[in-house]
């Protein structure tokens, strides 16, 4: 089962969401913002399908 979790852009502050998997303990990949369409690096980590690391950073590493 995947879960929402909402956060904010790092290029326009909307507030989005996208669906993560749980059952994945540590993943990264880049998606576009469905916003402004920018690409943002997405890190996330589970442990016992909790939640227990997020990031949302520019792929660029500007940030």
């Amino acid at each position: 089962m995947m879960i929402e979790h909402f956060f904010q852009c790092p290029y326009c502050w909307e507030e989005i969401s996208m669906l993560l998997d749980p059952s994945l303990e540590k993943t990264a990949y880049v998606e576009d913002c469905e916003i402004c369409c920018n690409p943002i690096h997405l890190v996330y980590g589970f442990e016992d399908q909790n939640l227990t690391h997020f990031e949302a950073l520019d792929p660029e590493g500007d940030f």
